[in-house]
Parts: C-alpha cells; structure tokens; sequence
C-alpha cells in the first residue's frame, strides 16, 4: 500500500505545479496583451516602435534584403508611347482582330514594353467604354467607323 501512496501523493504534486504554471500562462499572456495595448497607443500617438521587435516577437528588418535584382521603379520604359496609345496600335496591327495575348505579345516583340496583364486587360475595358475598341468572340477589333478613320485621317 506504500506504493499506492507515493503514487497519490506524487499525483498530487503534479496537479499542484500544473495548476500554478496555468496561472503563471495566464498572467503572462494578460501582461502580454496589456504590453501590446500599450505599445499600440503609442504608436498612435507618433512614438516609434521599439526597433527589436513587432508583433508577437518577430523582429523587425532593419535593411532591405538584397535579390540582386534592380527595383521595378528603376526601370524605365523603352518605348515613348503610353500603355493606352500602344494597346490601340496593337490592335490596329492585328486585321482580324487579336486576342489579349496576341496585344500582350505585340507590346513586347514590337513595342519592347512589358505589361501586367492585369494592367492590358484594364487598358482594353476603358477603350471598349470608351467605344474606341470592340470585344467579339474574345478579340478585340477597332469599331468599323473608326478602322477606316485612321487611314483616312493620316493621310
């Protein structure tokens, strides 16, 4: 029966510290979110962040991590027209009509411009309601009235 004693007794140890190592969790994490609360007002009110950390104890960058690639602002585009002039000269390139990929391949093979084809599809929405571009079977066409225009007008 000795044994049956130690066990209880060793039991009882156990919930014991695992009763004061909850409470100890729960006053760490109640002083945890207080630092944090703070450290919000603070940055409200224009104070700087302590540089060693963010958040949950991520620390900050403090340089930019080198890719060995040159930012996207420092490049310049090759070619003088707009994304708007070059997407309507595309098109009027293609005869019977072109496709966004067809637009998106002349800009770069022709033009030498590299667009987003995000960006290429709003380029081709705003001139479609703009009534400058017409979309049929997914290709885009110049409207009749204006593909005879152009050619008439230059010369």
């Amino acid at each position: 029966m000795a044994t049956l004693d130690e066990l209880s007794q060793e039991k009882q140890k156990l919930a014991e510290r695992l009763a004061r190592l909850d409470a100890d969790r729960t006053r760490l994490a109640q002083q945890l979110e207080e630092l944090e609360i703070a450290e919000r007002v603070l940055s409200r009110f224009g104070m700087a962040r302590p540089a060693e950390r963010r958040g949950r104890g991520r620390p900050v960058r403090t340089a930019p991590v080198s890719s060995g690639r040159q930012p996207r602002a420092a490049v310049k585009p090759t070619s003088p027209l707009s994304l708007s002039d070059a997407t309507l000269k595309a098109v009027e390139a293609h005869q019977g009509g072109a496709t966004a990929a067809e637009v998106m391949n002349y800009l770069s093979r022709e033009l030498g411009m590299t667009v987003r084809p995000n960006h290429l599809g709003i380029a081709l929405q705003r001139h479609r309601r703009a009534g400058r571009l017409e979309s049929r079977d997914s290709r885009w066409f110049l409207p009749h009235s204006q593909s005879n225009m152009p050619s008439a007008a230059a010369g």
